[in-house]
């Protein structure tokens, strides 16, 4: 019998024994078992074509069909003392694995705590063809409350949620290539929106009195992306004992994770691979909640860069118990309304997997698998190196490539991998031994 999909979700316990090792029918059934999902939602999972053409044609232009990437669920992740099973829509091997891999060694020492800050976007008003851009600044400051008035007539529902423009910024840029600019923020609450039509909106409605106020040109009216009023924070604390393996100690493997960051820090060229890192994590619950991925890379991408030189997004660091300690802060504008958060089947079961409640709830999910995916590849970039793991997984991806069905793929990835040598050829010529040929 279908249960109602509006209910509230049950507690969830989120380290599944032996999950990775079941079919994806098995992992099914264990995920409808342990979240109390609908049978719609399963459904919608279970089959290989859950937005259909008519839909898909009403959410973007010229359609002809629709594109599937895998969607698998991260495991062990438990955040603020609660357990979290995490959708993630990647097409990279070792990701799911490795945020996995690691929740698991962070939930036996506490899982991660989060924080956020209010959910506030940024509009931008840009006003040319102003000679006193300063005497501009002063006036459009003093009409701050006429401005706000203005930006909040046009959502009433955003101010019935306790939303809406909350206070303005306004920027000179003197000499520019095209003559003196000031730029109008409109700083909006934007509440559990991702916010981009609110602020678009906000933005055309106040342009009209702005110029008059300045005698300027308005030109740009449009959100800014990098959203740095609206942050999401996540910590680890990972005793040197609970990363201790067969091979390394646990004071070896923190030194390594700890010589890795600093090149991150110090070297743009380490950076930008770095960064790549947390976002394999981020991302993947981006797209599998159906928020807009492009924003929220642009957004971490420019934070990173916020000093005038582009370094980490994350920091490691070691407490005075020895214990290592990782942290994150970054960009993050999701919405649990609006775009296809409300129009995609899956993006709406995968948030019912989730049972966030609030935008900011699933903003600090999303940094803390970030923080989990950061975690995994410094250490083992510190150890064995990144390809050791990775390619053990990608050694399925070149099984199937080469032609192998069913069981077949299984045991020419073993084969592959046991013979340190991942490659296409290689595979076909186990996959020929294999049948005889």
């Amino acid at each position: 019998m279908d249960r109602p999909t509006d209910v509230p979700r049950q507690a969830v316990n989120s380290r599944l024994e032996g999950y990775r090792n079941k079919t994806p029918e098995q992992r099914l059934a264990m995920l409808a078992e342990a979240t109390g999902l609908a049978d719609s939602d399963i459904a919608i999972f279970g089959q290989s074509g859950a937005l259909d053409p008519v839909r898909a044609n009403g959410m973007i232009e010229n359609v002809v069909g629709t594109f599937q990437l895998p969607l698998g669920i991260a495991t062990n992740f438990t955040i603020n003392g609660r357990d979290y099973l995490v959708p993630m829509v990647v097409e990279e091997p070792s990701v799911v694995a490795a945020a996995s891999y690691m929740a698991r060694i962070a939930r036996d020492n506490g899982g991660f705590q989060t924080s956020s800050t209010a959910p506030v976007m940024r509009a931008q008003v840009q006003l040319v063809g102003i000679t006193d851009p300063y005497g501009a600044r002063s006036k459009l400051l003093a009409a701050r409350e006429q401005i706000l008035a203005i930006a909040n007539s046009r959502d009433a529902l955003l101010i019935k949620l306790g939303g809406g423009c909350k206070d303005i910024e306004v920027h000179v840029f003197p000499q520019t290539a095209r003559g003196p600019m000031v730029v109008l923020h409109l700083l909006v609450d934007v509440r559990d929106a991702m916010g981009a039509n609110a602020v678009n909106t906000m933005a055309e409605a106040v342009a009209p009195t702005v110029a008059e106020l300045t005698g300027g040109i308005v030109r740009l009216r449009i959100l800014s992306n990098l959203a740095d009023q609206r942050l999401a924070r996540a910590r680890v604390r990972v005793p040197e004992q609970a990363l201790a393996t067969k091979e390394y100690s646990g004071r070896r493997m923190i030194d390594g994770i700890l010589e890795a960051y600093e090149l991150a820090v110090i070297d743009p060229y380490r950076a930008a691979t770095h960064n790549k890192g947390i976002m394999n994590g981020i991302d993947p619950v981006i797209l599998a909640t159906g928020n807009d991925w492009r924003a929220i890379e642009a957004g971490a991408h420019a934070y990173a860069a916020r000093s005038g030189s582009y370094t980490s997004l994350s920091t490691w660091e070691v407490d005075s118990q020895g214990a290592l300690i990782g942290t994150i802060e970054m960009p993050m504008a999701v919405g649990l309304v609006g775009g296809a958060t409300k129009t995609h089947p899956a993006a709406q079961a995968a948030l019912r997997v989730l049972g966030v409640k609030t935008a900011q709830e699933l903003a600090e999910v999303a940094v803390a698998v970030g923080l989990a995916q950061n975690m995994a590849a410094l250490r083992a970039l510190a150890t064995e190196g990144i390809q050791r793991g990775h390619m053990a997984l990608h050694a399925r991806n070149i099984a199937i490539v080469a032609g192998a069905l069913g069981e077949e793929v299984e045991t020419i990835a073993a084969g592959l991998v046991k013979a340190g040598d991942v490659r296409t050829d290689r595979a076909q010529t186990l996959l020929a031994e294999l049948r005889g040929g």
